[in-house]
């Protein structure tokens, strides 16, 4: 397989992965629980980066944001900066990864081409890093109080927009590797 068809599947991988990192921050559910008690009173919490919510069992849902940035707990914090970075990140990948493919013909030289696609690899590569980091920390925190025995409150499990958002930023990672491994060598300048 030549490298313009590995750059291509690459580039697929990649954004898909970063479409995935993207759509996991509106998706509710990151954290959930049920309030258990007769079928008239049992209700679900969840909460994502930007909101927490209450449905009950009539499927009333009140939910509340969380709009004050330095009002918020530190990983909430971090995890919303992390994944805005991530998104960013992925979106000038993108650019750059379609001025520095060999299949493109703008760009300039190869030698110029092939520096923009490293440059893009390295986008996706350390946005993927950052929303692997920011699904971490939130889902540490969340297992951290679910297993302490002296938390008494209300105890949350992991969602699945932390399982999609893990497996996307794997896909970013391993498309932005494959960006960076192909053209790598042709970034150097010939002697």
């Amino acid at each position: 397989m030549n490298s313009m068809n590995l750059e291509i599947i690459a580039l697929v991988v990649e954004f898909c992965g970063w479409v995935l990192v993207c759509c996991t921050l509106p998706i509710d559910y990151w954290k959930w629980s049920v309030l258990d008690g007769n079928i008239i009173t049992t209700a679900v919490l969840w909460c994502n980066l930007w909101k927490s919510c209450f449905t009950d069992s009539t499927g009333v849902t009140d939910c509340r944001d969380l709009s004050s940035i330095l009002g918020q707990e530190r990983h909430i914090q971090a995890c919303r900066g992390l994944m805005i970075c991530c998104v960013t990140l992925g979106f000038f990948g993108a650019i750059f990864a379609l001025f520095g493919m060999r299949c493109t013909r703008i760009g300039g030289t190869d030698t110029t081409k092939a520096k923009t696609a490293c440059v893009a690899g390295g986008c996706y590569i350390v946005g993927g890093l950052c929303s692997l980091s920011a699904y971490s920390l939130y889902a540490n925190r969340i297992t951290a109080i679910y297993f302490d025995p002296t938390y008494t409150d209300q105890k949350y499990e992991l969602g699945s927009p932390l399982f999609i958002g893990w497996s996307g930023s794997v896909l970013c990672i391993v498309g932005g590797s494959i960006f960076c491994l192909i053209n790598g060598k042709d970034s150097k300048p010939k002697r």
